[in-house]
């Protein structure tokens, strides 16, 4: 009889069991879907990449250039751009050289690339210039000129339509 006792009990114990972990997985998943949902917005506005990063982490949409298919075009001066008027109410400025860097496989660099420099630095200027200013000077401590490059690349990517230019380097990167 206590054999019999001790099953039934045991019994009785997984099927509460079972009914709390039903219980679990309804209350639990629906509020999980909306964590991930919540994680997924904020990423989204603050631009991080919750599938991973591009091989290089330049935003350069995940292929590779090599050295061989890649052109460089530099602004012979260094270019001074003016920051947005921050807190402190002080002018700031970025001082750099700009050089960019295209993929000579890419279908666009035939229209754009051989003459990118000459036939459009003011295009390209007026761009980099809109898209530093719209920075104050603690925005561009806090991205560093490795965030200041990647927005100069999206806004030159957005500016052609195109992903020939593939990285904007910033040498000489000064911040006053």
């Amino acid at each position: 009889m206590k054999k019999n006792m001790m099953s039934i009990i045991i019994l009785a114990l997984l099927v509460v069991n079972i009914a709390m972990t039903a219980i679990m997985m309804f209350t639990i998943i629906p509020a999980n879907r909306k964590t991930i949902a919540l994680v997924d917005q904020i990423s989204g506005a603050i631009k991080l990449d919750t599938a991973g990063t591009t091989p290089q982490g330049n935003g350069s949409g995940g292929h590779d250039v090599s050295l061989a298919d890649t052109a460089t075009a530099s602004i012979d001066e260094s270019q001074t751009f003016q920051l947005k008027k921050g807190d402190d109410g002080e002018d700031h400025f970025l001082v750099c050289s700009v050089a960019i860097l295209m993929d000579t496989t890419n279908e666009d660099y035939e229209t754009y690339g051989a003459d990118l420099i000459p036939g459009r630095q003011s295009l390209i200027l007026n761009a980099l210039s809109e898209t530093i200013g719209q920075y104050t000077y603690e925005d561009v401590q806090a991205l560093g000129q490795k965030g200041v490059q990647d927005a100069c690349l999206e806004r030159l990517q957005e500016v052609f339509g195109s992903t020939f230019i593939y990285q904007v380097a910033l040498s000489g990167y000064i911040v006053q």
